[in-house]
């Protein structure tokens, strides 16, 4: 359970250097490049991850992958560049409270989407806990009302608002469907695609919506090093929330990233001088309880073992169990025990 709330925060570190040196290149060097800043981390993905799948040999060869599956890819690498964009334009039009809380859609929507289509089941307490969280998140936009806030241009909010269940829908679309893939393909897999397909579809939206606007940074090395520095957080957001996911799930990643924004809030108070309130404790400290609160109990599959084995590995022969064992109704879904070497591959049409 702390291994899973530890490798939660990883991530929301991660986020949280995402959105200082976002902050800062948009601010202070008025660099307003989102689909760039996309474009440089979907590059790093194309560069390790989708080599990779070049070299390899046989059915996990990016060819032979591409044969079966490249329209699915290139819908999910559509779907994971514009909810990126969406939210990042949200902040022209709504305020940051409102964004705070209704990006906190994400949560439902995994939910909804890994009960029907992953059939995880849930338990008392995992909901329990996710209300906790978001009571949290709550909590933090109450305080920044109270601090006054720098709280966003607001100039049409209704369409900032809509932006941000745009983003928030297709985040928990996207972070349904890497779940999948990495239980039943691979990681090095999704992100490879992910590379592939996101570098070219970033690349053709930012020639249409963007060139402009790079035209007009200021380069020199303050702005390159941000650059840098927000593309290695990027990078290292995208090649490790797998590894988070498949030990524990798509639903507990996103409760997890709740925290992001406090992170960011506590450097600000030394980075930005921004002005200090108890509740951002107290919503720091409820987040982490919903946390263990959800992480204290496995959720599990809603189906036979024998079948989810069968559809792990298709190509083999389902065992019969013997009469005398006893089959347990349902199969543990998270894991935080050791994993195997090696990942097992299911050949999908």
């Amino acid at each position: 359970m702390l291994i899973s709330v530890a490798l939660g925060q990883v991530l929301s570190l991660l986020i949280c250097g995402i959105g200082l040196t976002s902050k800062y290149l948009s601010e202070d060097f008025h660099a307003n490049t989102p689909v760039f800043q996309s474009f440089l981390n979907y590059i790093l993905l194309f560069l390790v991850y989708t080599t990779t799948l070049a070299v390899r040999q046989g059915e996990e060869n990016l060819l032979a992958i591409l044969r079966r599956r490249w329209w699915k890819y290139m819908i999910l690498g559509l779907i994971d560049l514009e909810a990126n964009y969406l939210v990042v334009k949200a902040y022209q039009y709504t305020t940051l409270t409102s964004i705070q809380l209704l990006d906190c859609f994400v949560i439902p929507v995994v939910i909804l989407l890994s009960w029907f289509f992953l059939l995880i089941r849930y338990k008392a307490v995992h909901f329990l806990g996710i209300v906790v969280c978001i009571l949290g998140m709550g909590c933090m936009a109450g305080a920044d009302v109270l601090v006054g806030r720098h709280q966003g241009a607001g100039e049409n909010k209704l369409v900032g608002d809509l932006l941000v269940l745009g983003g928030a829908t297709l985040y928990g679309i996207s972070n349904v469907w890497e779940e999948y893939i990495i239980r039943t393909l691979s990681r090095v897999e999704f992100l490879g695609m992910i590379g592939l397909f996101g570098a070219f579809f970033s690349g053709i939206q930012l020639a249409i919506m963007e060139h402009k606007e790079l035209l007009k940074v200021p380069w020199d090395w303050q702005i390159g090093l941000l650059y840098v520095g927000f593309s290695a957080c990027m990078f290292g957001l995208y090649s490790f929330m797998p590894v988070v996911i498949k030990k524990t799930s798509a639903t507990s990643v996103n409760l997890s990233l709740l925290t992001a924004d406090l992170y960011s809030l506590f450097c600000g108070l030394f980075l930005f001088h921004y002005k200090f309130s108890g509740l951002y404790l107290l919503s720091f400290f409820t987040i982490l309880i919903g946390l263990v609160l959800y992480s204290s109990t496995s959720t599990y599959i809603a189906q036979d073992p024998r079948v989810y084995k069968q559809f792990r590995n298709p190509s083999g022969p389902v065992v019969d169990l013997p009469a005398t064992a006893q089959v347990e109704p349902s199969v543990t879904y998270t894991s935080l025990g050791q994993e195997t070497e090696e990942e097992p591959h299911v050949r999908v049409a």
